[in-house]
């Protein structure tokens, strides 16, 4: 998308399919890349926005979401409160039926947000839809595509909000796992479909929070005190 191009000013009347919802803390090197996969969407722009909720972040962040300019949304948090948290503030700012989540280091195809919204739009026993996704390197390499029942992932899942509601969002105690904990409590009341087109793309790297190991192991600890055997239903990501 070039620079130059006028971007799409929402109206007061406009009606909102779709709110993505990005929460960042110090992105300033994989950012750009997440919004504009978000900006390439084949949904049309008036119908979906993108929320970024900047958690205190201390390094270029704040540059690069100012470079994006009115394409979207951005609640600028001084301190920093943690990813639940800052999910849950742009979950309660979302002005939309439905909602994603995307992490500010990956990146999306093109029909995500497309695909995912008329498989609710027209299916309304599902409260919820996941797709499938593909793990990449730095370099963007693809390593492999992964089952998103088998290894489920926090993105790229698109909730009816009202649902997200009910359950009371993502518990906040959870810096590691809160998707874990939001799935287990989600699927006890609603339904959750996966589709099997691999249409998000999940970034490895060194700074992945699932690498700290002594931190992952409090977390599942945590996750199996607070829900007994349904915490070993659920996996992390491959």
């Amino acid at each position: 998308m070039g620079r130059g191009a006028p971007c799409y000013i929402r109206r007061e009347g406009d009606s909102l399919k779709v709110t993505v919802i990005v929460a960042v803390h110090n992105g300033e090197y994989h950012m750009g890349r997440a919004i504009r996969s978000l900006l390439e969407q084949s949904m049309s722009k008036k119908d979906y926005e993108i929320l970024v909720v900047n958690d205190g972040s201390t390094d270029n962040t704040l540059r690069v979401l100012n470079s994006f300019g009115d394409w979207i949304r951005v609640i600028n948090l001084d301190q920093h409160v943690g990813l639940p948290a800052a999910c849950n503030i742009g979950l309660r700012e979302a002005h939309s039926r439905f909602v994603v989540r995307v992490d500010a280091d990956d990146y999306v195809h093109e029909d995500l947000l497309k695909v995912e919204y008329l498989f609710l739009a027209m299916n309304p026993a599902y409260d919820a839809v996941a797709c499938d996704y593909v793990v990449v390197n730095e370099r963007e390499e693809v390593g492999g595509r992964v089952n998103s029942n088998e290894h489920p992932i926090a993105c790229g899942v698109m909730f009816r909000l009202d649902a997200l509601v009910k359950i009371g969002l993502y518990d906040e105690q959870f810096l590691l796992h809160e998707d874990l904990d939001l799935r287990i409590r989600f699927l006890q009341k609603h339904t959750l479909k996966r589709i099997e087109l691999p249409l998000y793309r999940y970034r490895k790297h060194a700074a992945n929070m699932t690498n700290d190991q002594r931190k992952l192991s409090y977390y599942t600890e945590l996750l199996e005190q607070k829900h007994g055997e349904l915490a070993k239903c659920v996996s992390a990501p491959a």
